[in-house]
């Protein structure tokens, strides 16, 4: 067994994102604030993520590896690695192949050498268009086609982590189509939900892709959507569940239309839906994921009992808790 997380020293890599700044959000509930926290701050407004948090000391990420390699920064007890690009529309594939592989290799690396505990945040996006699968009990990661050089910066490093060894030790978890409060920053990856929000606000409609498939109408597209706060407290349990190792897929379990995530938005704000089908961009025609669902099974085998947030419940709490009031999570 781990350490209670207040007795832990703990590195947050992308600290100040999205998920990462969730993960510490989580942690001060639980009583750990010593915490280093690493990220790119650069000329975004993610820092106001880590405004309400309590951590033991931050750095930028270009200057993590020499201080960690040096011993400047002392042991950690576990390390969570949610840094990377996490843009499904980059192409700077040398970009994605240095952030988001080659650095988790070096950070692994480090990590099982000093004998921490290493969770990472692969993607669904490593499963494609979903024709081989998206099942995370199959050994077989070679059969998997991302569909962006995204998803394939982080179908590398599960396929080297395999290659390595390092599945038996390691964690690593496919995030679904996470949703939810500190996500301001990330400007075109910001879900739907926050989009549709300030959609709704200045015009009353929200705006969904049309199918470019005969099998698909328009809106009845579907995704696994999975809440921040339940993303955050699958990665935990898993972080500290020694025997959990290897690739878990971190979603709800259960696949709805966007159609079903737009009526569930016109809900929290107490409207009738207005629903506008537009043209998918044909850059994203290609590459576009017309279903996803994660199967939890093995997750649910760890021991993870937690009942997941059902969607209509997430989208309130978000958009009224958070998004209309500007809210960020660890604020009043």
């Amino acid at each position: 067994m781990n350490l209670p997380w207040q007795n832990q020293r703990i590195l947050v890599t992308g600290g100040a994102g999205f998920i990462g700044s969730a993960l510490v959000w989580e942690l001060n509930r639980r009583g750990c604030e010593s915490i280093v926290v690493t990220d790119l701050l650069g000329t975004s407004e993610k820092w106001r993520n880590l405004v309400p948090l309590r951590f033991e000391d931050y750095l930028e990420a270009e200057d993590l590896l020499p201080r960690l390699q040096n011993g400047a920064l002392g042991k950690f007890d576990t390390v969570l690695h949610l840094g990377a690009c996490s843009a499904t529309t980059e192409r700077d594939a040398t970009y994605l192949a240095r952030n988001n592989f080659e650095f988790t290799k070096d950070l692994a690396t480090w990590s099982l050498a000093t004998g921490a505990r290493f969770v990472y945040a692969s993607s669904a996006a490593t499963y494609g268009d979903g024709s081989a699968g998206m099942s995370d009990t199959s050994d077989d990661l070679q059969r998997l086609r991302p569909l962006n050089m995204y998803g394939y910066s982080k179908q590398l490093f599960d396929l080297y982590a395999q290659r390595q060894g390092w599945l038996k030790h390691l964690v690593g978890l496919k995030y679904f189509n996470v949703f939810g409060p500190n996500e301001d920053h990330k400007r075109d990856m910001r879900s739907v939900v926050h989009k549709s929000v300030a959609q709704v606000k200045e015009s009353g409609i929200i705006q969904l892709f049309k199918s470019h498939r005969p099998d698909y109408a328009d809106g009845e597209q579907k995704r696994d959507f999975l809440y921040v706060k339940d993303a955050v407290a699958i990665t935990l349990h898993l972080a500290e569940t020694q025997r959990a190792h290897g690739l878990y897929n971190a979603g709800s379990g259960e696949a709805h239309t966007w159609n079903e995530l737009a009526r569930a938005i016109f809900a929290a704000f107490g409207r009738e839906p207005r629903i506008e089908y537009i043209e998918m961009p044909e850059a994203l025609r290609g590459k576009y994921q017309y279903f996803t669902q994660a199967d939890i099974g093995k997750l649910r085998a760890t021991g993870f009992t937690q009942c997941l947030t059902p969607l209509t419940e997430a989208v309130r709490d978000y958009v009224q808790n958070h998004l209309l009031l500007d809210r960020r999570l660890g604020e009043n």
